[in-house]
């Protein structure tokens, strides 16, 4: 076999570190970067991001979050009906959400998951899943996960309250322990919304959003 010549293998050599590098142009683009990114998170002093865009309740009723929110605030918390921490947490939700609700909080949870992931996720199971923990308000659907993505939501199921003047004051978890409630030291949602419906500081405004990862829907797919 006759051996390269120095310059063939110089071209070979140049060809192949082309082709690496549009590779890993490729994979670094928009279009592949969303699939795997973790989102960033709204950050503390923002006001919630898409706040006219309309989803259907599990009451049939379209809302937007502008329209759910209250005089004191508003509680925003992204779940879903599979993840076995919404499971262990949505009771807690639910009495955190509906007590708000009374004291002037708009409050609505969100599903942004993708049903073709988890089935559970429909918009049927998710009629069904209100009405079995006692959510009073509002549980939508984000058809395309974009208020999801807006917010930077990466798990459910994670929280985000508004204050009466529309700013972020805090972010993240419920509290500090999903499985034993009787164990639970630090109540971070309660805590945030008992002190914006009085009208206080909050004093812890962001934890670590604990729980299973969003499902999001495909940009291309929801489009159509």
């Amino acid at each position: 076999m006759k051996a390269m010549q120095p310059m063939s293998l110089l071209r070979c050599l140049v060809a192949l570190a082309l082709t690496a590098t549009v590779g890993v142009a490729l994979a670094l683009s928009p279009a592949h970067a969303d699939a795997d990114a973790t989102p960033t998170p709204l950050a503390l002093g923002s006001t919630a991001p898409m706040r006219d865009t309309p989803m259907m309740s599990v009451d049939a009723k379209s809302i937007t979050l502008a329209k759910a929110a209250g005089k004191k605030g508003l509680m925003v918390v992204f779940v879903c009906n599979h993840c076995p921490w919404v499971k262990a947490w949505q009771g807690r939700i639910a009495e955190i959400g509906n007590a708000a609700l009374k004291q002037g909080m708009g409050v609505v949870a969100v599903n942004a998951n993708d049903p073709a992931a988890y089935p559970e996720d429909d918009f049927a199971h998710m009629v069904t899943r209100a009405r079995e923990v006692g959510y009073r308000f509002s549980y939508v659907v984000d058809a395309t996960s974009d208020v999801a993505r807006a917010f930077g939501a990466s798990h459910t199921p994670e929280a985000f309250v508004f204050d009466a003047k529309g700013k972020l004051v805090y972010h993240g978890s419920v509290d500090d322990n999903a499985q034993e409630p009787a164990s639970v030291k630090s109540r971070y949602l309660y805590d945030a919304v008992t002190a914006v419906v009085s009208a206080k500081p909050v004093v812890t405004g962001e934890s670590k959003a604990l729980g299973c990862g969003i499902k999001f829907r495909d940009k291309a797919a929801a489009a159509k």
